[in-house]
């Protein structure tokens, strides 16, 4: 699923688009107008995995990033009508279109270098197969894959990675 950040900023966002996120508050516009992030559960060893895995890949840096448990994790959770306690997907927003569940994934693998755009075939899995299996893995990801008992304390480089407001 994606949603257009607005149609001013995005003009042209593809019908397919379930809904437009006017509601997106001023102020959270601001701070990721122009950027390609990624939200991620601080706290989910998987989501925290797949954020190591983008940094690591993402050479060219095009990708910020913000925890969902950040003030800016909890704004866009909430304007877009999701949960603020239990973070069943990432968001990955790129060229102004947020993305969930496995269509996220896809968004961020097609922006890697190499050989990672292969993944983003996942996109194209019918919504009745990719998302229950995405919810399958989200509910019961901590039960799999476990929770960190401590915080991330990223270094001064990794810091200037993450949106104001972001972690």
């Amino acid at each position: 699923m994606s949603h257009c950040l607005s149609r001013a900023l995005v003009p042209n966002c593809v019908s397919r688009v379930r809904a437009d996120v006017s509601g997106v508050t001023n102020h959270t516009t601001n701070l990721i107008e122009g950027q390609d992030f990624i939200v991620f559960d601080g706290e989910c060893v998987l989501c925290s995995g797949f954020f190591r895995f983008m940094v690591a890949r993402d050479k060219a840096q095009r990708f910020k990033f913000a925890t969902a448990q950040s003030p800016l994790g909890q704004r866009l959770y909430s304007d877009l009508g999701l949960p603020t306690h239990d973070f069943e997907t990432n968001l990955v927003v790129t060229d102004g279109v947020i993305h969930q569940r496995l269509d996220a994934f896809a968004a961020a693998m097609r922006r890697l270098p190499g050989i990672w755009p292969a993944l983003s075939v996942c996109k194209w899995l019918p919504r009745f197969i990719k998302d229950p299996l995405y919810q399958a893995i989200a509910r019961n990801r901590f039960a799999i894959f476990g929770r960190s008992e401590t915080c991330m304390v990223p270094d001064a480089a990794l810091r200037s990675r993450f949106l104001p407001e972001g972690f």
